[in-house]
């Protein structure tokens, strides 16, 4: 079951919210539990046992972990716990990439290959997963104590909307939310409303819209791209890919919100970042958080000098590669962002703008021999920090066609494409789909809107959808331009077929 999906949003989600309201307070975890499993079963009944499983021995391995005596024991009920989580992570993610390559160097040696049973991938194991193990490695570093219940530690894993792609949740920061009884305000679930609709059109009005072309171009014939096409489909995808994820964050936090929890941002406008660094601190942030939390400071962060830093942040980007796919490209993807991040240290590229005292939005043309300089996100930018943008935008773009397309061969094709420099058509493409009037108007309006906090009434903007408490009055009008906005969404859903999430294979 996915939240773009008419059973979700019809059935599923209105007689959840009808049950969850009308119990009391006590009951609605409980009411949350079975929704949750229900949730994943109805997309993956193959797995829900094996989720559940994993999810009760954590909890008694933790209660264990936190009873013993020795730090001995208390290191082995820890390792115990992580086994149990990042084993089951290992084998359904990466046995067939294993398998797969040790056949394939087998068959070079011209000796015989291994039979193997191909494993499906259970549907976010890898967010599952990370929760788990934010939940072992703080309560062993005494960040939290453990929980008491199983119901609610078990809520906590599986609760459906963060289940399937995040955000990644620790459970210090909801820890209060689970445990005590959540007193729900009609202001703050019309809020969470706002934000789920918001995503919802993220998702189905706009990368839904533009993915169907994207689709097109990269299961064709690539080497018969012009460079044109080539250029305006890894855009497409680099906005499909923000709006598809960033849409999934905001309809979960929304639906935190009307349910009483409170999630972390996942997203904070990513492509108006001046710097890879920049980039990552911006997109999928409870991932970024999680991998610095839980591996990079513990190998050392950059308390170990200057090289061991850089090999540090490589390390970590290329588990981070990794991680998103049991694939080269993948790996390779990981080992491009390291290798920016690196040259970003050795360069100072990193470095964020000056901070300006005038926050208010100024253009002007300067004194001779001086740069221009106008105010972006209350900071001093200027036009250097604009080509920042920019240039940062194209190494983003360009290290997403690794991600996008997994063959390697067909990769590096499109990639000669790009940078080709041909431009004429190709007869494959002249009357290609890419030049449909929706697919181009919904491409420059979601380019728009990713650039649009680049300058301050942009950011004012987003501040006031999101995170403006509304008068009655204010409530009125957005309820009602919600509203028009679900029911186009539903509408749209009817004429298209099944979409899933993108991160939901992760």
């Amino acid at each position: 079951m996915v939240f773009s999906s008419h059973i979700f949003l019809l059935y599923f989600l209105p007689v959840f919210l009808l049950v969850y309201f009308l119990v009391r307070e006590r009951w609605r975890n409980v009411v949350l539990l079975v929704a949750s499993i229900v949730f994943y079963a109805w997309g993956a009944p193959d797995f829900v046992l094996t989720l559940l499983a994993s999810t009760v021995a954590n909890f008694y391995l933790v209660r264990a972990m936190e009873k013993a005596r020795t730090v001995t024991a208390k290191r082995l009920w820890c390792a115990a716990a992580l086994t149990v989580s990042l084993g089951l992570l290992a084998y359904f993610k990466y046995a067939n990439f294993f398998v797969d390559n040790v056949n394939a160097m087998l068959t070079a040696l011209g000796l015989g290959t291994m039979s193997w049973t191909h494993v499906l991938l259970p549907i976010g194991i890898s967010f599952f997963t990370f929760q788990s193990v934010t939940y072992v490695i703080d309560t062993y570093r005494g960040v939290n104590r453990p929980m008491e219940r199983l119901t609610d530690y078990v809520v906590y894993i599986i609760m459906f909307p963060q289940l399937i792609a995040g955000p990644i949740v620790r459970y210090n920061e909801i820890a209060d939310q689970i445990s005590a009884r959540r007193r729900l305000r009609w202001d703050e679930c019309l809020q969470g409303f706002y934000r789920f609709v918001i995503g919802l059109s993220k998702k189905v009005l706009v990368a839904d819209v533009i993915g169907r072309t994207v689709d097109v171009v990269l299961g064709g014939d690539l080497a018969t791209l012009d460079s044109g096409t080539a250029w305006v489909t890894i855009a497409a995808y680099t906005m499909q890919l923000y709006f598809d994820f960033s849409g999934y964050s905001d309809m979960a936090i929304g639906l935190g919100r009307i349910m009483g929890f409170r999630f972390p941002e996942n997203f904070d406008n990513p492509y108006i970042s001046t710097s890879v660094t920049e980039f990552w601190r911006r997109w999928h942030i409870t991932l970024g958080t999680f991998m610095r939390n839980y591996l990079y400071i513990p190998l050392g962060g950059n308390r170990k000098g200057v090289w061991r830093t850089y090999l540090n942040l490589w390390v970590v980007f290329l588990l981070s590669g990794l991680w998103h796919g049991a694939g080269w490209n993948f790996v390779l993807w990981g080992a491009y962002h390291g290798f920016f991040l690196v040259l970003e240290r050795l360069t100072g590229w990193n470095q964020p703008p000056q901070p300006q005292k005038n926050k208010n939005f100024n253009f002007q043309l300067a004194p001779q021999g001086r740069q221009p300089q106008f105010s972006i996100l209350n900071s001093h930018f200027s036009l250097l920090n604009l080509i920042k943008v920019l240039l940062t935008f194209l190494v983003v773009m360009v290290g997403w066609a690794l991600f996008r397309i997994e063959n390697l061969g067909d990769c590096w094709t499109f990639l000669t494409r790009l940078f080709a420099f041909d431009f004429t058509p190709t007869q494959t493409h002249s009357q290609f789909s890419i030049l449909n009037s929706q697919f181009i108007v919904t491409l420059i309006a979601a380019l728009c809107f990713a650039f649009v906090t680049l300058v301050p009434w942009g950011r004012k903007l987003q501040q006031w959808v999101y995170y403006t408490d509304y008068s009655p009055r204010q409530h009125i009008a957005v309820w009602v331009a919600a509203g028009l906005l679900f029911f186009l969404c539903v509408g749209a859903l009817a004429a298209t077929d099944f979409s899933p999430f993108i991160y939901f294979r992760f």
